[in-house]
């Protein structure tokens, strides 16, 4: 059955792609489910921070289900109605004030590859695979998606890989930067977790703060609003949270923050 799956492990809030008959493809109702899974998590106080990962151990997201194009990708109409599904999908990640960490096995091609640019931070089993085939289907790709991957591989990986539509390895994703940590297959998930934990037991307000500076500074810098982004920072000075990471330290303990 292809679904979105939401559970929480502590302050981690995770994202399953769940269509194991077909490598985790996406179907159109499976795009329109992960802005309000997103969101979910997002508003839920007890989760600090989202990881998303794919069922099984074939892939991530293999792309879109294919076999819905004919019906809902024919005509100028439908096409619009299923991109403005995928681009909410793509950018729930991005709206989302908490980290998104994309945990990739197997499989990440073409609307993988996409999901996986939006998230935060992006990790992968050696076993990983890259793709991003839309020359090989004739699909146009939007100037915002292709800006995104530059921001993250610059432009002349960009070139290369919506050019050749090549295949590419875990090791040539953590060369060209678009993933930071490269484990073992069997790893990936244990380790996946502990990363999610660590960042968990920070200061809420102060990553929220900073990923909402990361994204103004990726952004056109007549849309960027650094006004908020200063009242994140100035907030997190006035915080209680900042009185309790001075005392920890002084006592030399794990702190306990709460987000206020």
């Amino acid at each position: 059955m292809a679904r979105i799956i939401t559970q929480k492990n502590g302050a981690v809030g995770i994202i399953t792609i769940s269509n194991p008959e077909k490598m985790n493809a996406m179907t159109l109702e499976m795009w329109s489910a992960i802005p309000k899974a997103m969101q979910d998590f997002d508003g839920d106080t007890e989760v600090r921070v989202i990881v998303v990962a794919g069922a099984g151990e074939k892939a991530f997201i293999s792309g879109a289900d294919i076999s819905q194009f004919d019906q809902l990708r024919s005509t100028a109409d439908t096409q619009e109605q299923y991109n403005l599904a995928v681009t909410a999908a793509y950018q729930a990640p991005i709206l989302c004030s908490k980290p998104v960490i994309a945990s990739i096995r197997g499989y990440c091609f073409g609307g993988g590859l996409g999901f996986s640019a939006s998230c935060d931070i992006r990790m992968c089993s050696e076993d990983a695979q890259f793709r991003m085939p839309a020359a090989r289907l004739g699909l146009g790709y939007s100037p915002e998606g292709i800006r995104r991957f530059m921001s993250i591989l610059g432009p002349a990986n960009t070139a290369d890989i919506f050019f050749s539509a090549r295949r590419f390895s875990a090791s040539d994703a953590l060369q060209m930067g678009f993933v930071s940590k490269v484990y073992p297959a069997a790893d990936l998930e244990k380790l996946s977790m502990a990363y999610a934990e660590l960042i968990s037991e920070n200061a809420p307000l102060t990553v929220a703060a900073s990923k909402f500076a990361i994204k103004q500074a990726l952004t056109d810098p007549a849309l960027r609003d650094l006004e908020q982004a200063t009242k994140m920072v100035k907030a997190c000075f006035a915080s209680a949270d900042y009185k309790e990471g001075r005392q920890a330290f002084a006592e030399k303990r794990s702190p306990h923050f709460v987000g206020k």
